[in-house]
C-alpha cells in the first residue's frame, strides 16, 4: 500500500469528529485507506467494517435505514454509502443521540454532497476528505511534501529538481493514478482495466444515481470530453458535437461530475461576484483514463516531436487536485483568461487572496514569451501576486525574472533539494 497524503488528516478527523467521509472516484483507494483504520481512535476498540456493495448489507440498509444504523454497535466503517442516500438521516439521528468522535467512517464513490438533502443533514457533524487516485509523489512513496504549497510559497532560488526525462513523463501520463492501472506494466492489460472500469461505472453507478436505462450517449460524451480536456466548457458547442439536447447534456455532465469523471476549474476574477459568470475549464482528472479514451499509446506519444498540451495540462491538474486535498495553506484552484485572450493555465489562491500563477508547457524548452500571461498577472495584480511558475518537460530550475521560474515537471514525483 502506498502512503496516502490524506492519511494523517483522516486520523486527526476521526479523533474529534463523529462522522468522517472519504469521497472520491471508484478504485481510487478509499476502501484500502478506510480498512487501515482498523480501530476506533477514541476507544481503541476494533472498528466494524461493512460494505454496501454486499447484497445482504445493501438490502438491510435499504429496507430499514434507521433500524440498520441502530443495530450497529461501537465504531463502524460503511463503504459505498452513496448506494443508500437515506442512510444519512439515520446516521444524523444516531450521532445526535450519542456524539462520539470517530463513530462513523464512511466512503463514497459519488459526490454525495450533491445529492438532495445530504449536505444539510450532517452539517456540523461530518468532515469530508477528498481522495483522488494516487499522485506521482505517492507512487514514488514520497507523499510528505505538499507540492502545491511549495509552488505557491516556496523559495526556488538554488533549489534543485531532477531533470524531467521524456520517457518517465510519458509513462506517468499513460498510467495515471488509479492504483490498479498503475500496477499494470502491460499496456494491453492496463487498457483492459480501464475498459472494465468505465463499463462498470456506466452500467451500475450511473443507472443507480439517475435510473437511466439508455446509456449509449454517456460513453460517447465522456470520450468527447476527453478530447476537450483543458478547454473552456461550452455546453452549446458540446451539444452540437454530441448531438444531444443541451438540457439532457447538462444532466449527463452533472452525473459525470458526481462520479468524479470530470471536473470544472472556475475562472479567477479579482471581483468574486464575476467568478461565477465566466466560463470554467473542463478536465478529465486522470491522464491515464484520458489516454485510454483517446487511444493514445506509448508508441504514438513517443513518435511525436512534442506532447499534446492538453494531455500534460490534464496531468498537472490531477496533481494539483491531489495536493490541494491536504494543502496546509488551504489553497483553491482557478484558471485565468481575459477578454483579450491573455491566459494563465492555473491560479492558486490562499485565504488572504494572494495568488500564484502556473503555466504548463509540454515542450523541453521555455523562453520569455511563455511567461506572457504570468507577467500580465504580475503587473495587473502586483499587490497580491506571489510568483509565477512555468512547469515544463525540461531539466533545470531557471529564473526568468523577479518571482518568475521555469520548473521541470518532475517536481511532482522527484525529491527536492
Amino acid at each position: 500500500m502506498h502512503p496516502r497524503h490524506i492519511a494523517p488528516l483522516l486520523t486527526e478527523a476521526l479523533a474529534d469528529t463523529p462522522v468522517v467521509l472519504i469521497n472520491g472516484a471508484r478504485q481510487s483507494g478509499k476502501s484500502t485507506l478506510a480498512q487501515a483504520q482498523s480501530t476506533a481512535t477514541s476507544t481503541g476498540t476494533p472498528r466494524q467494517y461493512l460494505t454496501l456493495d454486499d447484497a445482504v448489507v445493501l438490502n438491510a440498509a435499504k429496507s430499514d435505514p434507521a433500524g440498520f444504523i441502530d443495530g450497529l454497535q461501537g465504531a463502524v466503517t460503511l463503504d459505498e454509502v452513496q448506494r443508500v442516500p437515506e442512510i444519512f438521516l439515520a446516521i444524523k439521528a444516531a450521532v445526535d443521540r450519542q456524539r462520539q468522535p470517530g463513530r462513523f467512517l464512511l466512503t463514497g464513490s459519488a459526490n454525495v454532497l450533491l445529492l438532495p438533502g445530504i449536505a444539510d443533514s450532517l452539517a456540523g457533524r461530518m468532515e469530508v476528505l477528498s481522495l483522488w487516485p494516487l499522485s506521482s509523489a505517492e507512487i514514488a512513496d514520497s507523499a510528505g511534501l505538499n507540492r502545491a504549497d511549495a509552488l505557491f510559497q516556496g523559495d526556488w532560488s538554488g533549489l534543485m529538481v531532477p531533470p524531467c526525462e521524456r520517457a518517465a513523463l510519458i509513462e506517468r501520463l499513460l498510467a495515471g493514478g488509479f492504483p490498479e492501472a498503475v500496477s499494470r506494466t502491460s499496456a494491453r492489460r492496463r487498457d483492459a482495466w480501464f475498459d472494465s472500469y468505465v463499463q462498470a461505472i456506466l452500467q451500475r453507478d450511473v443507472r443507480e444515481l439517475a435510473n437511466i436505462e439508455q446509456l449509449t450517449e454517456i460513453p460517447n460524451l465522456l470520450a468527447l470530453l476527453a478530447t476537450r480536456s483543458g478547454t473552456l466548457l461550452n455546453f452549446a458547442e458540446l451539444s452540437r458535437s454530441a448531438a444531444i439536447a443541451q438540457s439532457t447534456l447538462k444532466r449527463y455532465f452533472a452525473l459525470l461530475e458526481m462520479l468524479f469523471l470530470v471536473v470544472r476549474v472556475p475562472s479567477w476574477e479579482r471581483n468574486a461576484g464575476k467568478r461565477l459568470v465566466k466560463a470554467p475549464k473542463v478536465f478529465l482528472p486522470d491522464s491515464g483514463l484520458l489516454n485510454y479514451l483517446t487511444g493514445s499509446t506509448a508508441e504514438s506519444l513517443s513518435a511525436k516531436p512534442g506532447l499534446a498540451g492538453g494531455l500534460v495540462e490534464t496531468f498537472v491538474l490531477a496533481e494539483l487536485l491531489k495536493h490541494l486535498a491536504f494543502s496546509g495553506a488551504r489553497l483553491s484552484l482557478w484558471h485565468y483568461r481575459t477578454q483579450t485572450n491573455i491566459e494563465v493555465d492555473f491560479i492558486l489562491e490562499n485565504r488572504l487572496g494572494q495568488i500564484t500563477g502556473i503555466e504548463v508547457k509540454a515542450s523541453a524548452t521555455v523562453d520569455a514569451k511563455d511567461f506572457k500571461g504570468l507577467r500580465h498577472l504580475q503587473e495587473t495584480e502586483a499587490a497580491i501576486f506571489q510568483r509565477g511558475m512555468v512547469l515544463y518537460a525540461g531539466r533545470e530550475v531557471v529564473p526568468f525574472g523577479n518571482n518568475l521560474w521555469a520548473v521541470p515537471l518532475s517536481v511532482w514525483w522527484a525529491g527536492l533539494r
